[in-house]
C-alpha cells in the first residue's frame, strides 16, 4: 500500500488531483465457488476494524503529505477523502471507477503476499478507464522515461489515448515493437509519428524476439533504457488463452517492477 500511494500522489501533483481511497474485499461467494477450503480463512480478512485501520493508514499519508482533505467539488485542486466507512467488493472498482480518470491499484503477483487480480480485472474490463499498477517498491518519478509496448493492437492505441496527458510531460518516450508479436495494424514508427504530430517527443525501436519471453524482452529493454513507466496494453489475447498458456501480459503482471499503465 505505501508504494500505491506514492505513486498516486506523484500522479495527483502533477495535474492537482482528487484521491479518493476505497478499502477492497472479496466477495463470500467468491470463495464458496472458487475456494471452499480456504474461505474460512480469507473471510476473515476484514473481520475486526481492518478497513478502519486501513483507512488510518491512507489519511496518515496524506496529511503526512501536505495534502489538504477535500472540501467540495471546487476542480483541479490537490486533495484527498475517504467517503465509506466499510470496504466494498472488487467490483464495486468497476462500477465507481467509470466517474474518475485513473484507478491506481497493488501490482498481482503469484505470491500470497502480492494483491489480488480480481480488482485488476473488475477495473479494466468493468470501468472503462485505465489502471496504473505498482509495485511494492514506491517510484520516486513516475512518466518522466516512458516505455510503451506497442503491438499494433486496438488496445493498445486504446491505452495510448489514455496516458496522453503523461506523455505530454515525459522527457523521454520510447515505442518498442518485438516482432513476431503484433496484430494487423500501424507499424511502431507510424504510431511514434503519430505522438510526435501531438507534440510528444517519441523515438520508434523494433527488435527481434529471442529465446526470452515477449514480456522479459519488453521489461529488459525498459530497465536498460532506466524507465520508470511502462504503458501496455491488457490482454490483447483472451484471459482464458493467456490463463492456460501464458502470455506478455501474465508475465509482466507476474515481473514488473516499475509502474506499468494498462487498459483494455
Amino acid at each position: 500500500m505505501p508504494a500505491v500511494l506514492e505513486a498516486a500522489l506523484l500522479v495527483a501533483r502533477s495535474f492537482g488531483s482528487y484521491i479518493e481511497g476505497v478499502a477492497v474485499r472479496p466477495a463470500a461467494a467468491t470463495y464458496v465457488t472458487v475456494e471452499p477450503v480456504s474461505g474460512l480463512a480469507i473471510s476473515s480478512a476484514f473481520q475486526g476494524d481492518t478497513a478502519g485501520q486501513i483507512r488510518g493508514q491512507f489519511e496518515a499519508f496524506m496529511q503526512g503529505h501536505g495534502v489538504p482533505q477535500a472540501t467540495g467539488e471546487e476542480p483541479a485542486v490537490l486533495s484527498y477523502a475517504w467517503p465509506r466507512s466499510g470496504p466494498v467488493e472488487d467490483t464495486f472498482i468497476g462500477s465507481h471507477g467509470r466517474s474518475f480518470d485513473l484507478i491506481v491499484l497493488g501490482r498481482p503477483g503469484p505470491n500470497p503476499e502480492n494483491p489480488r487480480v480480481p480488482p485488476l480485472e473488475a477495473a479494466l474490463f468493468e470501468s472503462g478507464r485505465p489502471v496504473l499498477l505498482v509495485p511494492d517498491k514506491a517510484p520516486s518519478t513516475l512518466g518522466r522515461n516512458v516505455l510503451i509496448a506497442w503491438n499494433g493492437s486496438t488496445e493498445q492505441a486504446h491505452t495510448n489515448a489514455y496516458v496522453m496527458p503523461l506523455l505530454r510531460r515525459a522527457e523521454q518516450v520510447t515505442l518498442l515493437t518485438v516482432e513476431g508479436s503484433t496484430t494487423p495494424g500501424p507499424s511502431c514508427e507510424e504510431a511514434a509519428r503519430h505522438l510526435r504530430r501531438n507534440g510528444i517527443k517519441s523515438s520508434a525501436l523494433t527488435v527481434k524476439p529471442d529465446d526470452r519471453e515477449i514480456g522479459q524482452i519488453i521489461l529488459d529493454h525498459a530497465a536498460s533504457l532506466g524507465c520508470d513507466l511502462l504503458v501496455k496494453s491488457a490482454y490483447t489475447q483472451s484471459r482464458l488463452r493467456q490463463m492456460i498458456f501464458g502470455g506478455t501480459t501474465r508475465y509482466v503482471l507476474e515481473n514488473a517492477t516499475l509502474p506499468v499503465f494498462m487498459a483494455h
